[in-house]
């Protein structure tokens, strides 16, 4: 990015950590004299190094802990209302309303799409996650919501898609094109250690909500009869405590250091929900360690069958839990090699990240066209779905030549 360009960046929400608030971090980091707004924030939740960066607005004062679901009406509007700074490109990171941020013309918004609202254009996700007042509300007028966000992706410059997965719901749900770029994964601080061995249990990390699909996990471990180890909080925890066997292990939160010793110790980890991409896991093989998942959504891009994981059809006829509770039993750790799968998570790290998304913002700035980021995971992934396409697997298209790249900016 040019000394002269000036860039901002807007969140929906800084409630919780997650993976999107990490890569609003990264781009932070990145960009070092860009603010960085929000209609919602929860002091203490963005890195302290850059909270006096951070803007927000009134409806901040009506947050109830982490809970936010309530102000979710109110979110397109507050998002449009952000007072935005002098800036020569707007980077927004999507969830839901993102893309709805009014700029003055002729501003150009590069949106770094975690997802589409999957729970307004995603019915079955929206039922497993129950029903709260913002929620409700929204799932009620869901057709007019849907007209909103169809209209706002049209206005964005140049859309980025944080996996395949979220290309293809972009594709059918905007009818757009976008380039994909892997979120960022801190592959300095996790990494291996060759002095500390493996160890005869499975591990499940992260936060605990239904869609992540841990009572998936806990049953599989018990009908399997292995050791399982399950990190994080949530409020599915009480329920999962109730269906897991007498080989689960409950650890609740653990730090950063903590978890990175799991995942060098672990046989594997798993990841049973469909994630949009999923920087856990990645974290798991930046350490080593392999990763079973479910044979959907983000795994796809960073789950590699026989060399850094397994992944476990879930669509069979004897139901997931029988189809997980196979894959943990005969899963031989010996099969992988953690320096391979370790190479592997290195196409996932922050400078890669740093110069794929700078490359295309820095483009969009200067009016220049639209560069498709390179690298080892781009280009295996892309081999892997043209091979996919052949196998009669589901295709998803990415852009591969500078035309098909230009036309991700709005028509």
């Amino acid at each position: 990015m040019s000394a002269a360009a000036r860039v901002t960046i807007v969140h929906e929400r800084f409630t919780e950590h997650g993976g999107s608030e990490a890569v609003v971090e990264a781009m932070a980091r990145h960009w070092r004299d860009a603010e960085v707004l929000a209609p919602v924030v929860r002091r203490g939740v963005i890195a302290a190094d850059l909270e006096h960066r951070l803007r927000s607005t009134p409806l901040s004062r009506l947050l109830r802990g982490s809970t936010y679901s309530h102000l979710l009406p109110a979110l397109p509007v507050a998002m449009r209302s952000l007072r935005l700074p002098a800036s020569d490109v707007v980077v927004a990171s999507h969830h839901a309303f993102a893309t709805q941020v009014a700029v003055a013309s002729p501003v150009p918004v590069v949106a770094y799409v975690h997802t589409p609202a999957r729970w307004v254009w995603d019915a079955a996700l929206r039922s497993s996650e129950g029903r709260g007042p913002g929620t409700a509300a929204l799932a009620a007028f869901s057709a007019a919501f849907r007209r909103h966000d169809v209209a706002a992706a049209q206005r964005v410059h140049t859309l980025l898609a944080n996996s395949t997965c979220v290309a293809d719901r972009i594709r059918r749900w905007w009818g757009r094109e976008s380039i994909v770029v892997a979120p960022p994964v801190d592959t300095a601080f996790y990494s291996p250690d060759p002095q500390v061995p493996r160890e005869d249990f499975f591990l499940l990390a992260g936060r605990m909500v239904p869609y992540k699909r841990p009572d998936l996990a806990v049953k599989a471990a018990a009908r399997a009869g292995v050791r399982l180890v399950v990190a994080g909080e949530g409020r599915a925890r009480h329920d999962v405590e109730v269906a897991a066997g007498p080989r689960t292990t409950f650890l609740g939160r653990v730090s950063d250091t903590e978890l990175r010793d799991l995942f060098r110790r672990c046989r594997a980890l798993l990841m049973p929900g469909v994630e949009d991409f999923g920087i856990v896991p990645v974290e798991a093989m930046a350490c080593g360690a392999p990763v079973i998942a479910a044979g959907e959504g983000g795994a796809l891009d960073t789950v590699l069958p026989g060399r850094s994981g397994v992944l476990v059809d879930q669509a069979g006829t004897d139901g997931e839990v029988d189809a997980w509770a196979r894959a943990l039993a005969a899963f031989d750790a010996s099969a992988f090699d953690p320096v391979r799968i370790r190479r592997h998570a290195e196409g996932f790290s922050r400078a890669s990240f740093d110069r794929r998304v700078g490359a295309v913002v820095e483009a969009v700035a200067s009016g220049a066209a639209v560069p498709r980021p390179r690298g080892q995971a781009a280009d295996e992934l892309l081999a892997r779905r043209v091979a996919e396409a052949g196998a009669g697997r589901e295709r998803i298209v990415l852009p591969e030549t500078p035309a098909q790249v230009r036309s991700t900016r709005a028509r």
